[in-house]
């Protein structure tokens, strides 16, 4: 037995007692309807046992106050999106509940964005919840919670709800939406459509968007008929540079994180530019240099990845020489010297490397010395030092 049982324990014992004489009893009841009459229009607890009970329950809001709300005091929608007030109950939503239910964030965003509560979805929507009363659109705060969900969690139902939310809400035509949309798992559970729909129904222009559906795409879904169809409407990698309404990261950043390379030849062949320097996708930001991303560990983790992306980025005309452009005095070279990379030799070779034909008696293997026999300025390396 815990202290708080010992507490009611003794609480009881000495409240039994007490309400033997008429007067306490009397004094009880009062304040048992005074209490009552403060939470409930129609005060049922009239007894001494009632009492006894009211006693006990304003003693230990009491002594808790401050403390999180006690899930019984919660209404039920308010219970079934907190977790510590155990799995939601199907069927347990009262239709007044979903418009009212006292918490700081609409109902049906809270139960969106967190997978454990995706069951509640159906029956919200069910009993009246509305999107559009929602501050943001609730697949917007899904995706910028996860990314790419585990949909397989999902079953039909809660599918079809989350379609729905897609479909309904016009404020779900947003980049974040698009890219969790897009991810691999969202494919694999059939929401892929949704992009198609939007497309279908003019929904995705070329013009007039807070955002580029090219740009927001998956890294993986850019080799598609849904991307090919949108380049017939008009959207180009070039366009889908620049700042965006989102919150997740650029197309052309993911794909580079992520070392998906047939992404980055996509964006390669449409805006070549992109090896040497990426626009800031907002006005207070500087662009940034492909090269200097890749070599900060932070960025790619893997040092296997990172010289594969610095060899593909240096085949593909990018300049380590190049001026930083948040440090202008800064090149790519320096910056790795800075950082001490074992990757500097790469970026700033030996001379008898540059002047070696691509792996011949010098050990580097065929792809790396590839990319410095290709790497801008390798044929005068005095002038750069």
């Amino acid at each position: 037995m815990d202290l708080l049982q010992r507490v009611a324990a003794l609480v009881t014992l000495a409240a039994a007692t007490w309400l033997g004489s008429g007067c306490a009893a009397t004094s009880v009841l009062t304040f048992a309807y005074e209490t009552s009459t403060r939470d409930d229009p129609d005060p049922t607890c009239l007894s001494i046992g009632c009492a006894a009970s009211a006693m006990l329950s304003h003693v230990y809001d009491k002594a808790t106050e401050g403390d999180p709300t006690p899930c019984y005091k919660l209404n039920s929608v308010a219970r079934a999106l907190t977790a510590r007030c155990g799995a939601y109950q199907s069927g347990s939503l009262l239709a007044k509940d979903v418009s009212a239910s006292g918490l700081p964030r609409c109902p049906l965003s809270l139960a969106a964005r967190d997978p454990q509560f995706w069951p509640a979805l159906p029956e919200l929507i069910a009993k009246g919840a509305q999107a559009d009363l929602c501050e943001q659109a609730p697949l917007v705060a899904l995706a910028q919670a996860q990314p790419c969900p585990d949909f397989a969690l999902a079953s039909p139902e809660i599918l079809h709800s989350l379609r729905w939310l897609a479909e309904s809400d016009p404020r779900a035509i947003h980049h974040d939406v698009v890219r969790m949309l897009s991810c691999p798992a969202a494919r694999a559970a059939g929401l892929a459509s949704v992009l198609d729909g939007w497309l279908a129904q003019g929904q995705l222009p070329n013009q007039g968007l807070a955002f580029s559906p090219l740009g927001a795409l998956h890294p993986q879904y850019l080799r598609t008929a849904f991307a090919r169809a949108l380049e017939k409407q008009g959207h180009t990698a070039r366009g889908a540079l620049g700042a965006y309404d989102g919150k997740l990261p650029s197309g052309f950043d993911l794909a580079l994180r992520s070392g998906d390379r047939a992404a980055l030849d996509w964006w390669l062949a449409g805006a070549p530019e992109l090896a040497n320097r990426v626009p800031p996708v907002q006005g207070n930001q500087f662009p940034w240099v492909p090269l200097a991303r890749v070599i900060t560990p932070s960025y790619v983790a893997d040092a296997q990845q990172q010289r594969i992306l610095v060899e593909y980025l240096m085949a593909h005309g990018a300049d380590p020489w190049q001026p930083l452009p948040h440090q202008p005095g800064q090149s790519v070279v320096s910056y790795a010297r800075q950082l001490k990379s074992p990757l500097l030799p790469l970026l700033d070779p030996p001379l008898e490397l540059r002047d070696a034909a691509p792996g011949q008696a010098t050990g580097v293997p065929p792809a790396t010395a590839a990319a410095l026999a290709a790497a801008p300025g390798a044929a005068m390396p005095a002038l750069r030092r």
